[in-house]
């Protein structure tokens, strides 16, 4: 199989803005993002679908999706932290934390597909981050 670009990320052959990690997982701002603070969760191991990681592996992503949904909601102000899982895009399961007021939040079909402004995503990963992971 070869790797994903999120199996280069974790292997740091690709940079990211990097909001926590652990043994198991890896949670960075997703460059293009539904709304500002839209966060990606990825298990280390690199599997397809979903349904395909192990029951440790799904535990532990999904661990860290709630650390990352505390976070957004807390240091973002938001009412909720939407949860998405497409697996569409990329061939590497992972879960999108979306932070939300309203449900057009959510559903926003315009994602911000302009040039990714890098310092503006590193100053929301600093604000993100989340003490006690690696």
């Amino acid at each position: 199989m070869q790797d994903s670009i999120f199996t280069k990320i974790i292997k740091g052959e690709i940079p990211c803005h990097k909001v926590y990690e652990d043994t198991k997982t890896i949670a960075f701002l997703d460059i293009y993002p539904i709304q500002p603070g839209h966060v990606l969760v990825v298990p280390k191991i690199q599997v397809d679908h979903f349904d395909d990681l192990s029951p440790e592996d799904y535990a532990a992503l999904f661990n860290t999706v709630q650390k990352v949904a505390k976070q957004v909601k807390s240091a973002l102000s938001a009412t909720r932290a939407c949860l998405r899982v497409e697996g569409f895009d990329v061939p590497h399961a992972h879960v999108h934390v979306i932070p939300c007021n309203v449900a057009n939040d959510f559903y926003n079909a315009n994602r911000m597909q302009q040039e990714p402004d890098h310092a503006r995503l590193a100053a929301m990963a600093q604000k993100l981050y989340i003490k006690g992971g690696e």
